[in-house]
């Protein structure tokens, strides 16, 4: 049985909100991606940064404040109209929350952390309860007054995909009546300089499938869904999960678990490959990211589909990208998208003669279905972490 996604908030390197971020994904716009220094010592570094002006903290929230909350809040007052009416009609216990993260308030605390450093003690806004994981929720859940179920989780790259299929399974269950659900990630030292030792992170932009790809550029990025069994005309048809903990960093080389995961998104949603339409491929750029998912995907989809990697648009978000990807996959099926356009994939077009062929998609490039759409978006993380996600026209 599929859920329903009723309202979208999101704020990423493309924009802020639904129409704006639209037509900035459907042009091709890589111009939030820009060179910065002051990340990694040493180095300047391209980065999905949010150029967009963020709210501050509500009254009586002002101890909550991070720029991971900040740009949650952004997404969350996209769609506050909404939220407060599924509140208004199930009640504070009946609507859930579980959000994606990476990050939580890791940024400000490294920030603190090195005054202390510095001073000798910590600022008086430091709090330690910034950095949990669980920060994020714990102040979006208590500004709208819920008391349903409230977490957040986080698997590094697929957090902000499992927070979805969570809520589709809260839906399922019974235990609420909506859910809003999503993931936020901020652009910090902490990750870009872990990235960095890992030899992941590229200085130029990212060239995703490239013969000449040469490593990841980070983001950060907030995206916020309503999700209900109330009827909408864009569905969360089903998704996958899979963990083949071949290495703690690196996939495994063949795909297997990114090749499992998928075929779980489509028997979860009742589909067949070929009623796949388009694939927004987890993409980073990183040679063993694009070398496994070109197999996997090649195997599953032997006569090819159309797919692209939105990351030199936007940066990889971590913790967020699942959420934001999903995002790109209901904006390509919504309103906001009129000429049904696909997100085009920006590279030099230069292909690794090593990786199995990939169906990628060209700007103007558009769904050749008029309805019954299906569109599958991917994420992978460390540890061999895998998740896919299935959305569609509602049945």
């Amino acid at each position: 049985m599929p859920s329903y996604l009723n309202a979208l908030g999101v704020v990423c390197a493309l924009g802020a909100g639904k129409q704006a971020v639209a037509d900035a994904l459907f042009a091709g716009d890589s111009s939030g991606m820009r060179a910065e220094d002051g990340w990694v010592s040493g180095r300047q570094l391209t980065v999905g940064a949010v150029h967009a002006e963020l709210p501050a903290m509500p009254a009586g929230f002002e101890a909550m404040h991070s720029r991971n909350n900040q740009l949650l809040l952004a997404a969350a007052l996209q769609i506050e109209p909404e939220l407060r009416a599924a509140i208004e009609r199930y009640g504070t216990t009946r609507v859930g929350l579980v959000l994606g993260t990476s990050t939580s308030g890791i940024r400000e605390a490294g920030e603190h952390i090195a005054r202390y450093v510095q001073d000798g003690e910590l600022p008086c806004e430091y709090s330690y309860a910034q950095q949990e994981m669980a920060a994020p929720a714990t102040f979006l859940a208590d500004w709208l007054g819920l008391a349903g179920p409230v977490y957040c989780q986080s698997t590094a790259c697929t957090s902000g995909a499992r927070a979805l299929l969570s809520a589709h399974r809260l839906l399922q269950q019974g235990t609420c009546d909506a859910v809003i659900c999503g993931g936020v990630d901020s652009l910090c030292r902490l990750t870009l300089n872990g990235f960095s030792s890992l030899e992941a992170v590229a200085a130029e932009p990212c060239n995703p499938f490239s013969a000449n790809r040469n490593g990841i550029n980070i983001g950060e990025a907030a995206a916020l869904f309503l999700m209900s069994r109330e009827h909408a005309p864009i569905a969360f048809l089903g998704g996958g999960a899979s963990s083949d903990a071949h290495h703690i960093s690196a996939p495994h080389p063949d795909g297997l678990g990114a090749l499992g995961a998928m075929q779980k998104a489509l028997s979860n949603a009742g589909l067949a490959p070929e009623q796949i339409d388009y694939l927004n491929l987890h993409g980073t750029a990183t040679r063993h990211n694009d070398s496994m998912e070109s197999a996997a995907v090649h195997s599953l989809f032997p006569a090819g589909v159309a797919c692209s990697s939105s990351k030199p648009m936007t940066g990889h978000t971590l913790g967020a990208a699942g959420a934001l990807e999903a995002a790109f996959c209901w904006l390509t099926l919504s309103e906001h998208n009129p000429d049904a356009l696909l997100p085009p994939h920006l590279w030099d077009e230069h292909p690794d003669p090593l990786l199995q062929p990939l169906q990628l998609t060209r700007p103007g490039e558009r769904l050749q279905r008029q309805q019954g759409r299906h569109l599958m978006s991917n994420s992978f993380a460390f540890g061999g972490n895998n998740i896919a996600l299935i959305l569609g026209d509602a049945p």
